[in-house]
């Protein structure tokens, strides 16, 4: 995986919501594999902190990883917290669909200003690489979350402008449902199937793209290895209809529909046919990359959820979600 010529172990490296499920299993990717010169976590939940430093010092007892409190809202404390850093991964959001559509506001407030107070940081602390982590939720969207994530997209993209050949250089990874990770289906069809015996599922016909915590965390680490400012990496992905996941994780619960929610699309979109001609097809690396500024010569086309010829089966899935980089264990 590992580009020649890119080497970890001078960077100082910093994750915005690094308590969460990325955020730990790039901090154990990182430790176990490319061994960089730091880590810092910055995240507003102590607790969570703490935690993760409990378990951190019975696997990598001597890691070289700091811990900071912040909220990316506060601009000051950002650039306080990215002094000397070369790498900042940008994961931190308001994520949750319903959360988001009830508090439009504190959305804005956390996934826009929150990203622009990144851009400032960076470009102050002249960091060498940002990378932002999007969704396909920001292609054509229809809900709050997926709003805020394309701007940020925009933000981000747009603001490569600033570092110029040898400043900051900014780009964005969007990929779909992560398996494993807090909030999953995983956990809820399982704590559903524990207390009441029966799943819920909006709609029978719904797809998903799907990827491990460990596929998605390597993914990232690549793009930045690679990244040159301004491209969306988008990885290739399988799919799998929501009833199949269910089969896969309680196959033995009854299913109820209850209809779809606001803000929810029946199928996802990871990149939309109007971006299609500015996107090229990198095979060996198993992904798809954006070029915001270049129209390319190719036919138009959508990476859909639906359209996807790779699909998971009961077996693929029930494999994914016994990856070992889950929510639960550093």
């Amino acid at each position: 995986m590992a580009n020649d010529k890119f080497n970890w172990k001078d960077k100082e490296v910093l994750i915005s919501g690094g308590t969460g499920s990325l955020g730990k299993a790039l901090t154990k990717i990182l430790l176990e594999c490319f061994h960089p010169k730091g880590i810092r976590i910055f995240s507003r939940d102590e607790f969570k902190q703490w935690e993760i430093k409990n378990e951190l010092s019975k696997t990598f007892p001597r890691a070289p990883v700091a811990f900071l409190i912040g909220d990316i809202r506060d601009r000051k404390r950002l650039e306080l917290a990215t002094k000397r850093v070369d790498i900042f991964i940008h994961a931190s959001a308001l994520k949750q669909v319903p959360s988001c559509e009830d508090n439009p506001l504190e959305t804005i407030q956390t996934n826009i200003i929150g990203a622009q107070n990144v851009i400032y940081a960076s470009l102050e602390n002249n960091i060498k690489k940002v990378i932002g982590i999007s969704s396909d939720k920001a292609v054509t969207p229809i809900n709050l979350y997926g709003a805020t994530k394309m701007c940020a997209e925009k933000l981000f993209i747009g603001s490569h402008v600033y570092g110029g050949d040898k400043g900051p250089k900014f780009s964005i990874v969007r990929y779909g449902n992560v398996i494993g990770s807090r909030g999953s289906i995983v956990p809820l069809f399982k704590k559903q199937h524990a207390e009441t015996g029966k799943i819920t599922i909006t709609d029978k016909r719904m797809t998903r793209f799907w990827i491990t915590l460990e596929e998605v965390s390597r993914f990232i680490l690549q793009a930045i290895e690679d990244m040159e400012g301004s491209e969306i990496f988008i990885p290739r992905m399988p799919s799998a209809t929501v009833l199949t996941m269910a089969r896969a994780i309680c196959p033995d619960s009854k299913i109820e529909f209850i209809g779809s929610r606001p803000g929810e699309k029946l199928h996802e979109r990871l990149i939309a046919k109007e971006e299609s001609i500015r996107t090229t097809s990198n095979m060996g690396k198993n992904r798809f990359e954006i070029r915001t500024n270049v129209n390319l010569p190719s036919d138009e086309f959508e990476y859909t959820s639906i359209n996807n010829t790779q699909w998971l089966t009961v077996e693929q899935i029930r494999k994914m979600i016994g990856d070992k980089y889950d929510n639960k264990t550093l």
